[in-house]
């Protein structure tokens, strides 16, 4: 098994913390499935080095066990990785957490951009992504007021400490997702065919059962010619909405 990357110096009570959806997006990219298909994918030493992106990085724990262990995951080190996060302290948390996991590494490093504080991939030019990851807000329950988004993104004027109310909405950005927990992700899946690269872009997105992953994978086969989605990993043990998913996303180069 690969290392799951350290993220002891994380601050949980408003940073999401990592768990089941988390842990399953690892198995998922590192299975032996996954991993060939993105070494068939992007394993040519004489191409140009894919761009990961992380939407809503969290603790960052995925982006940093993609960067730490590129060469296992794509068949070379030369990846380049970024995320973004709507919550700021997520982000320097999470900076923190890839750095480590790429310094540790000895057999050729890849490459870390950057945690943008942002929503979604607004900050991301177009065309330019060749994997995308995104572990969304998918439980269904009411979306948090972005009236305070600015007040409570940055630590208080002349606090050392942030409050519960401050926590509280933080964690709110990284678990509620509305409507049978699907609005964060419509936004966010109306977005990928503008950021993924024409030629190689492949996406993982993580669903719950309550997101009705049979009907999302559909709605994207119906994007044009060439758009693919199917389930390539599952937590397989829970009933009812807690059961997850991880749905790859992709056009057929063929």
């Amino acid at each position: 098994m690969l290392p799951t990357p350290s993220t002891c110096h994380v601050c949980f009570d408003r940073v999401y913390e990592p768990a089941e959806d988390s842990y399953l997006l690892l198995d998922t990219l590192s299975s032996g499935s996954e991993t060939a298909f993105l070494q068939d994918r992007f394993g040519d030493a004489t191409s140009s080095p894919p761009v990961v992106l992380e939407v809503g990085v969290g603790s960052g724990v995925v982006l940093a066990f993609v960067a730490a262990n590129a060469r296992t995951i794509f068949g070379r080190h030369d990846v380049l990785t970024l995320g973004t996060d709507i919550n700021s302290f997520a982000c320097k948390a999470a900076a923190q957490t890839v750095r480590h996991a790429v310094n540790e590494r000895e057999d050729g490093r890849s490459v870390f951009a950057d945690v943008v504080n942002g929503d979604l991939a607004s900050a991301i030019r177009p065309r330019s992504i060749d994997m995308f990851v995104f572990n969304p807000p998918y439980v269904p329950a009411e979306l948090p007021d972005l009236s305070r988004h600015e007040t409570y993104n940055t630590m208080p004027e002349g606090k050392k400490a942030t409050s519960f109310e401050q926590d509280s909405y933080l964690l709110e950005l990284s678990y509620a997702g509305g409507a049978d927990g699907m609005v964060v992700t419509n936004r966010m899946l109306a977005q990928i065919p503008g950021i993924l690269s024409a030629d190689r872009g492949i996406a993982y997105v993580l669903l719950c059962a309550q997101n009705k992953p049979d009907i999302v994978k559909q709605r994207i086969r119906e994007w044009g010619p060439g758009w693919m989605a199917e389930t390539v990993g599952s937590s397989g043990k829970k009933a009812g909405w807690e059961k997850l998913v991880i749905v790859r996303i992709w056009r057929s180069l063929k």
